[in-house]
């Protein structure tokens, strides 16, 4: 058996998070498929991993652990990768990463959601714009901060890096003109330089969608 699970499908960003940080440790783990938009998160199977019914979900030894952050949290301990060196560290660590899950992934995730997955049907422009501008007002944010900065929160990749990134490989399906944001552009190039990396669709099954339009 693999040291680890992870319960995960190719279109989440946040099990990306996960799947990255595993990748470029070069550990050895195993990508569970959730059948996510057939409802794979809300069956009592599922629910009894994850109670809030949700991916990702890390299995390691007796552990299940929900939510990227604290995923990513837990493998900077047992990976002994992508941590923090310093107190000032962990703290700047620790605000990117909640920043991200707040500002950046949240609108970015509903974003590309509205866009790709919705029902045409059920899509409002008014939602749309509306996270569109929330989205693009998080992503100025990151641009700005490194037009100073190799990297989010150290001299070095770290998991404020990485979890940012997790929508970033996806910025064609949210329509994201990365030509206005060069840093951004840098940043997550050199992420995708870095043996290990592969881009989300590679790395988690379920692309391409099964019965998808």
């Amino acid at each position: 058996m693999h040291n680890y699970r992870l319960h995960c499908f190719a279109q989440s960003g946040n099990a990306y998070k996960a799947a990255l940080a595993l990748s470029l440790a070069g550990a050895d783990w195993e990508a569970i498929f959730v059948d996510f938009f057939n409802g794979g998160t809300r069956t009592p199977e599922y629910l009894a991993i994850n109670e809030m019914g949700e991916a990702p979900v890390l299995e390691h030894r007796e552990l299940k652990i929900s939510q990227s952050g604290v995923i990513l949290d837990y493998l900077t301990g047992t990976l002994g990768r992508f941590g923090p060196e310093t107190e000032e560290e962990r703290r700047e660590i620790l605000r990117w990463i909640l920043w991200d899950n707040h500002k950046l992934t949240s609108y970015i995730a509903t974003l590309r959601f509205q866009l790709n997955f919705l029902p045409e049907e059920k899509r409002s422009a008014e939602v749309i714009d509306f996270f569109r501008g929330r989205a693009t007002a998080a992503m100025k944010v990151l641009e700005s901060h490194l037009a100073a900065h190799e990297w989010i929160a150290a001299p070095r990749l770290t998991t404020a890096d990485i979890s940012c990134a997790g929508y970033m490989y996806f910025t064609n399906e949210f329509g994201a003109d990365m030509a206005a944001f060069p840093n951004i552009a840098r940043w997550r190039d050199a992420i995708a330089r870095l043996p290990g990396w592969k881009h989300p669709y590679d790395m988690m099954p379920g692309h391409p969608r099964t019965g998808a339009v």
